[in-house]
């Protein structure tokens, strides 16, 4: 299998790893680019490594950068991203295993956040894994949630969850998220969504500082 790599913050306050925040860039982007976002938490997560992994293939579409799954503008692009988060899932389920074996921070500990395609393996991810793996939040920046298999079953992870969207997103449609926060009302334990106001496919400030109030949240700060 195909194993991710990508750049990694340590802890700003110098000790190991008690917690982990795994970063998944966008289609056409990669770690470096995405790892850009740790310093708006770090200060949240003093003893949290930050990673953000390159998806595992070359960008076909745009001939630089990444995906964690090919895309298309031809119809039927709801099926293509289901069938793409499916296909993707098992090397970032295996990447988070190597993490949690490696540092010894383990699933509670670890909040998986994406944008774009990367926030929808991280919604479909973090809401596919067992109950036992349930994470400490997952964060979906202008993405969409591709429910998994068997979503709703008990057996499966329900961790607290962060949608953010613009609402002049013409790439990604903000309903998309719209349309998670009513699918996963009833679902997890705790839900937060915020629509940036004026913002394209990208984060804004007030999403930014929206996503640290749901991080003090999760940790109880």
């Amino acid at each position: 299998m195909i194993k991710l790599s990508g750049p990694m913050l340590a802890p700003i306050n110098g000790g190991a790893p008690d917690s982990a925040v795994v970063l998944l860039h966008g289609y056409g982007s990669d770690g470096n680019d995405f790892i850009a976002m740790a310093p708006h938490f770090q200060h949240l997560l003093p003893g949290a490594l930050f990673v953000s992994p390159h998806a595992p293939h070359p960008a076909q579409m745009t001939g630089f950068g990444h995906q964690w799954f090919p895309i298309s503008l031809e119809e039927g692009r709801l099926a293509q991203r289901q069938f793409g988060v499916a296909s993707a899932r098992p090397v970032l389920v295996d990447f988070l295993h190597d993490l949690w074996e490696q540092t010894g921070v383990p699933p509670n500990r670890t909040i998986l956040a994406g944008f774009s395609q990367g926030a929808m393996m991280a919604l479909h991810v973090g809401l596919s894994l067992p109950k036992e793996e349930t994470l400490m939040g997952v964060i979906g920046i202008s993405g969409a949630f591709l429910p998994p298999d068997n979503f709703g079953d008990p057996s499966l992870a329900r961790p607290p969850v962060c949608l953010v969207h613009g609402d002049r997103d013409d790439v990604v449609s903000p309903e998309h998220s719209a349309n998670a926060n009513s699918l996963l009302t009833k679902s997890v334990p705790v839900l937060r969504y915020h629509v940036s106001r004026g913002t394209g496919h990208g984060v804004s400030p007030d999403g930014i500082a929206f996503i640290a109030k749901f991080i003090e949240v999760i940790t109880n700060k």
